[in-house]
């Protein structure tokens, strides 16, 4: 009998990539497409059914799971919203794909899709509860518990970087002020010092003490806002990913002091605190995840 395959699909604003997987997590083929311009439903469908067939051209993927940039009803089936692309409301992105491609078909957010991606074959793999945090041009999050994602009873939960860091803080596209986000997004570091985290990085590795002494405020920060997160959830492991991680070894001794700071001991018992593994294919990696779990 021949082994099952899926394929997973990360849908970003500028391109999307797809890899078709065996059921151990082995990806056989990969592809990136450029994200059609206007990125409109009917388009990025046409584009992904493409992808699809050209990568299942031997017939041998029986699912489809995709991570989306916004968030997606309970079921996984309708892309509710979808940042920087065009025209996007309540979408039935899955029913769609599934009559194109004639493969069952499930979505995520795309920050849920690399927490999943991280817990199946990257930095989580050993752990049952876990927290992600990506930190990129804003902050998104995963919650894995029991080793299933969470996703709240409408599926919109696990909104990570939008709780309350500072209630006077600056305003938020969420409406929310002062939440996670306007601290430590690669958006709000570049707003608070004109510079942008690799820039940043750059120079802490030559030594300049401004920029470590940013990076060791930054941490505190972070600290601050995953000590919330802490208290709630009180995971095994929180992986930290996106492109603000690639510096993490100067902002991630001050994350760990602060939140021996502020976390009882009780409430973080064995924690581990670790960069994802990954890196920009994590979003594939939960994707392909998301279709093994329909078959």
């Amino acid at each position: 009998m021949t082994e099952k395959e899926v394929i997973g699909v990360d849908l970003g604003g500028t391109a999307i990539k797809l890899g078709r997987f065996l059921a151990n997590g082995t990806c056989v083929e990969s592809l990136t497409i450029p994200t059609p311009q206007p990125a409109t439903p009917e388009a990025v469908m046409s584009t992904i059914e493409l992808g699809v067939k050209e990568l299942n051209h031997q017939k041998k993927a029986v699912a489809l799971g995709i991570g989306t940039p916004g968030p997606t009803d309970a079921q996984g089936r309708i892309a509710l919203v979808a940042i920087n692309l065009s025209g996007w409301h309540n979408v039935p992105l899955a029913q769609t794909l599934e009559a194109k491609t004639g493969l069952k078909t499930s979505i995520a957010n795309d920050a849920n899709c690399a927490g999943l991606g991280e817990a199946w074959l990257g930095a989580g793999k050993n752990y049952q509860n876990l927290i992600m945090l990506t930190l990129g041009t804003g902050v998104g999050g995963a919650i894995i518990l029991n080793g299933k994602l969470f996703t709240g009873h409408l599926g919109s939960g696990a909104e990570l970087g939008l709780i309350t860091l500072n209630p006077e803080g600056p305003p938020c596209n969420s409406g929310n002020q002062g939440s996670l986000e306007q601290y430590v997004s690669a958006t709000a570091i570049y707003r608070d010092t004109h510079k942008t985290p690799a820039e940043l990085g750059q120079l802490a590795e030559n030594n300049d003490l401004s920029a470590l002494t940013f990076w060791q405020n930054y941490g505190k920060k972070l600290g601050a806002g995953l000590a919330s997160l802490i208290y709630v959830l009180t995971p095994e492991a929180i992986i930290i990913g996106g492109g603000v991680s690639a510096s993490s070894k100067y902002f991630l001794p001050s994350v760990e002091a602060e939140i021996e700071k502020r976390v009882l001991p009780t409430s973080r018992v064995g924690l581990k605190l670790m960069v994802a593994q990954l890196g920009n294919q994590a979003g594939i990696v939960g994707a392909a995840k998301l279709a093994l779990d329909l078959v």
